[in-house]
């Protein structure tokens, strides 16, 4: 009553906007007690651990004794030694995976969404058998991703994969591929795999927004004789941009840290390497935590920057509708 007064134009009263305000701060203080543990668990788990390997990015550790490490600043991002750059910043091999991370990225992002939406509005729409389908189509994605990578592995083998076998009966090629470790393909076999296994996880957020749609303006557009396409892109398009955004960015923030599905298809291949792939390597195979580190802070810095991007480009506010 008080807002639809105030939206009216006449003067609220003082005694009720001292209501308001102290039902606001009443609101506001039992919000953050509700949420306060699993803030306290959050920066246990995630926090902690996130300071200490940025801690470690500005050290010399090495594996073999984290216990003995001196502070040496940003030697491991760039350094002047003589003239000469070093450092992770001059490294090409890390370079390298930053652009495999981002085409991958963007391919398979990209492919899952067309796929996602075509996916939900068959879903969508009323067959026999909906209910069946819904469920089989969830099935790559509830496999665990070094499965179906190991899986997908042994399909694609050059002599006993049943791709190449298929492909070799059908007279698609002329002899085996090799297609996690030809430099051609191995890429575009990654994207193919990650496309196979997480386009049904679009689909299910698409899905969802798409079973949110009021009914009558899909039957205003058929009496009107609206052609569905124009449907498409002038109604449900725009109405399920939100949900197709949160998507995306999931979807995004997934590759972008994508590790499993590489390093199991193509190993430390300098091909296929993401970032995460290379972190591994510094911190595993070369022991220097103090460089592993340092490759996952970038990692992290570049995935909250790439996310605030997306939010500032699409207008999304949080706890604010879209303007």
């Amino acid at each position: 009553m008080t807002s639809a007064v105030a939206q009216a134009g006449v003067p609220v009263p003082q005694q009720a906007r001292g209501r308001r305000s102290s039902l606001t701060r009443s609101r506001l203080r039992s919000a953050w007690l509700f949420i306060a543990p699993s803030l306290i668990i959050l920066a246990l788990i995630a926090g902690w651990p996130l300071a200490r390997t940025i801690w470690f990015s500005f050290t010399d550790a090495n594996l073999n004794n984290l216990s003995d490490y001196e502070f040496i600043g940003f030697e491991n991002y760039l350094a002047n030694y003589d003239g000469e750059w070093l450092g992770l910043l001059t490294d090409p091999d890390w370079w390298h995976s930053v652009w495999n991370t981002v085409w991958f990225t963007l391919v398979s992002v990209s492919i899952e969404t067309v796929l996602g939406i075509i996916v939900a509005l068959i879903l969508n729409a009323a067959f026999p058998g909906r209910g069946l389908m819904r469920a089989i189509i969830l099935i790559p994605w509830a496999i665990p991703t070094v499965v179906s990578a190991r899986m997908w592995n042994w399909m694609l083998h050059d002599q006993f994969g049943v791709i190449n076998d298929m492909l070799l009966r059908l007279g698609m090629i002329a002899a085996p591929i090799t297609w996690t470790a030809n430099p051609d393909t191995a890429l575009w076999t990654v994207v193919m795999v990650d496309v196979w296994k997480t386009t049904p996880f679009m689909a299910l957020l698409i899905l969802a927004a798409l079973q949110m749609l009021p009914g009558d303006i899909y039957e205003a557009a058929r009496v009107d004789g609206v052609h569905p396409v124009r449907v498409f892109f002038r109604v449900t398009l725009p109405l399920i941009k939100p949900a197709l955004l949160v998507a995306v960015i999931f979807r995004a923030l997934d590759s972008l840290r994508v590790f499993d599905l590489i390093y199991v298809l193509t190993a430390n291949s300098r091909d296929t390497m993401s970032m995460s792939v290379y972190a591994r390597q510094q911190l595993v195979d070369f022991q220097e935590v103090g460089m592993g580190s340092a490759a996952s802070t970038l990692i992290f810095l570049i995935i909250a920057l790439l996310v605030v991007i997306t939010l500032a480009v699409g207008r999304v506010r949080l706890g604010e509708d879209p303007r």
